[in-house]
């Protein structure tokens, strides 16, 4: 799989490798997760490398990152306008299949005094597997 960058970074081998694995899975995974994946094909990397490299393609476009709800960062390989949804009990994050809407942008540089670059939208609930065990929360 070759992936090129719309960006001038430099997509050195360790980088096209990292975007690769992470373009395997729609899990949203962490970077010790994706440091682990990455491993597996690259087992002299060091986890601070796969951290850096993250953060750099976030910083250039190449993928996302997500600051969901106060846990770790998590990236993903989509870097379209799309959703989120969060399951507040296990912190799973999985992409949700709705229209987006990009007029949102407008509506909230109208209403501020703000010049507004984007936008990012988490929903949150209980995920399928939480939801069948005992920990579904008390519904008032």
């Amino acid at each position: 799989m070759d992936i090129k960058p719309d960006t001038d970074m430099r997509l050195t081998p360790q980088r096209q490798i990292i975007l690769e694995e992470l373009s395997k899975v729609k899990t949203h995974p962490t970077a010790n997760e994706i440091y682990d994946m990455v491993r597996r094909r690259l087992p002299r990397i060091g986890l601070g490398t796969v951290y850096r490299n993250l953060e750099l393609m976030a910083e250039n476009g190449l993928i996302l990152k997500l600051e969901v709800g106060g846990t770790q960062k998590r990236f993903d390989a989509t870097t379209d306008l799309h959703y989120h949804i969060r399951c507040l009990h296990c912190g799973r994050v999985d992409d949700i299949d709705i229209k987006t809407v990009p007029q949102l942008d407008q509506a909230a540089a109208d209403a501020t005094d703000w010049y507004v670059l984007g936008h990012h939208i988490e929903f949150v609930g209980i995920c399928k597997s939480c939801s069948s065990s005992s920990k579904q929360p008390a519904i008032n």
